[in-house]
């Protein structure tokens, strides 16, 4: 057992946001869950680049049902689900399953902006669309 002592680094306290905008991402993690309101919804991670090690994965859900959920919020989380599934390059059709799985590793640009939530500021998934699309300038902010 060593002991040598552990200690906090600089970068740990180190938590400014990336600018928003389009950021090149892969997915690395798209599954099924349970929302706290116990409606069905898919969590789906993305891996970003160029920015900071802190923020790197950001998550984005969404609920495709549940008897607790809105019927319009159902609504609008199918369609971004389809937005994302497009912007990957898969373009299911009407009837077909919903696999989170076809997701993993897909390469694509996403857009994240700033919100509050519980008091802090954090990254919220805004947009998507395909990689081949990406130019470094839309990073900018908008």
């Amino acid at each position: 057992m060593s002991t040598q002592k552990t200690h906090f680094q600089f970068n740990d306290f180190f938590d400014e946001l990336p600018v928003p905008g389009y950021y090149p991402g892969c997915i690395t993690n798209a599954r099924f869950r349970q929302s706290a309101n116990g409606n069905q919804m898919i969590q789906v991670v993305y891996a970003l680049q160029g920015v900071g090690p802190a923020h790197q994965l950001v998550a984005d859900y969404f609920v495709v049902e549940g008897e607790r959920a809105s019927p319009t919020g159902i609504f609008l989380a199918r369609r971004r689900l389809l937005q994302l599934y497009r912007a990957c390059g898969i373009f299911p059709k009407q009837d077909q399953e919903i696999v989170p799985a076809k997701l993993l590793q897909a390469r694509l640009q996403v857009r994240v902006e700033h919100e509050q939530w519980k008091g802090q500021p954090r990254l919220r998934v805004a947009d998507y669309r395909p990689l081949e699309s990406f130019h470094p300038a839309d990073q900018i902010p908008f």
